[in-house]
């Protein structure tokens, strides 16, 4: 195997590699095949910033919910205009 075949990686692997990364189950030549790709290939790039963001979000949502009342309130105006 030539020394290219072992650093460069296509796409759809680089695309694999960054979704392990982001559940911490790349290995370190996974990582380093990763971040080698992502110099050379923007729409790699771009995956890979979307998907940090997409675990951000995840980890802290930081979602407002109403409350009990408030919700009890609104079915009770949705079961009403659903009668009529």
């Amino acid at each position: 195997m030539s020394k290219g075949k072992i650093f460069f990686v296509s796409c759809p692997e680089a695309n694999h590699f960054c979704d392990k990364n982001q559940y911490k189950e790349a290995s370190f030549w996974e990582k380093v095949r990763l971040n080698i790709h992502l110099i050379y290939c923007r729409a790699c790039r771009k995956y890979t910033s979307k998907n940090m963001k997409l675990t951000k979000l995840v980890k802290d949502p930081k979602v407002i919910s109403i409350n009990q009342a408030d919700k009890n309130v609104m079915k009770e105006h949705l079961k009403q205009k659903m009668q009529k």
